[in-house]
């Protein structure tokens, strides 16, 4: 009997996968509730979008593997499933950040195989709807008088990205970072959770993940760390810049796989992801995950992470975070 095969087509070009292969694994290296979380989903909802009638047997099934802000997901990659050509891992520019900085241990950029960037993140900063900080310059102010009376909720320890945006906007307001009272936390959905249960008063995030949380009316975004105010459901937000503190803090999102995975398997999907990301639905989706446009994958993709990790581990040198 002929084996049935999922079709994907976009822009009249077919990618195909047996209907018999392992699901594709998207691996969420965080908890639920985060940029990651958001990455992978756009994966399932866009390969879901390009499938025809022929066959709607394709899943894409989200793993959460938590541990090491990415470590434990990054390991597990390169020493037991090097090979999965059917396992994508979300990264982020925080991932790239602690390559740069050593916190995957003795990691290089190049032990991986990176496939491709779907959009590009921001970042904001958020207080509880109760906060009696309306603005961010009403914030800052008060971390001004008094830097130990708050504390602010990001994903990761001292250098990590949530760590640097606020230490740049205190650096900008003329507040010593070394004087702020920092909690480290697992991952985006986790330093909401602790927003909301009042363990922390200000967290650090990313836009997409507040845009996952905003509509329950107990968030209040004070900024986002854009050039310009964002599209969607951030739109009312006020940028860093407009309130006087020039900073911005873009975020590339999107996927590895495994350093032994074939040749042909690598460049099928890098063509998927050309094929997918090059549709009007996918920009849709891409919006309503809270994503902006940035299209990279395979060699271009490739060039990109090396120069970044490269920008990253001189500024993290020059900031006395490299292990």
């Amino acid at each position: 009997m002929t084996s049935r095969i999922a079709l994907i087509c976009a822009l009249g070009a077919c990618i195909t996968f047996s209907a018999h292969a392992a699901p594709v694994q998207c691996i969420a290296p965080a908890k639920p509730g985060g940029g990651m979380s958001v990455t992978c989903k756009l994966l399932q909802q866009g390969l879901q979008a390009q499938q025809t009638s022929v066959d709607k047997d394709l899943e894409v099934k989200i793993r959460y593997l938590p541990g090491g802000i990415g470590a434990v997901a990054w390991n597990s990659i390169v020493t037991q499933r090097r090979s999965e050509a059917n396992t994508l891992v979300a990264f982020s520019g925080g991932s790239l950040m602690n390559l740069a900085q050593g916190k995957y241990g003795r990691a290089d950029v190049d032990d991986v195989r990176w496939v491709a960037a779907i959009g590009v993140d921001y970042g904001m900063i958020a207080v509880r709807n109760d906060s009696p900080y309306k603005t961010l310059r009403e914030l800052i102010d008060a971390l001004r008088q008094n830097p130990a009376k708050l504390t602010i909720g990001t994903a990761g320890t001292v250098g990590s990205q949530d760590w640097l945006k606020v230490s740049l906007l205190a650096k900008q307001s003329k507040i010593d970072p070394k004087t702020l009272r920092f909690v480290a936390l697992e991952g985006g959905g986790d330093a909401f959770t602790a927003l909301r249960a009042g363990h922390v008063q200000i967290i650090s995030g990313d836009a997409s993940e507040a845009t996952l949380h905003t509509f329950d009316g107990e968030i209040r975004v004070l900024a986002v760390l854009a050039e310009k105010r964002l599209p969607g459901a951030l739109a009312h937000v006020p940028t860093a810049i407009e309130q006087g503190v020039d900073v911005s803090w873009p975020i590339i999102r999107g996927f590895y796989m495994g350093p032994q995975v074939s040749d042909e398997a690598y460049k099928r999907w890098v063509h998927t992801f050309d094929q997918m990301m090059a549709t009007p639905e996918f920009d849709r989706l891409r919006v309503a995950n809270g994503l902006f446009p940035m299209a990279l994958t395979g060699e271009q993709l490739n060039k990109y992470i090396h120069k970044t990790v490269e920008n990253y581990r001189k500024q993290s040198d020059q900031l006395g975070l490299i292990r």
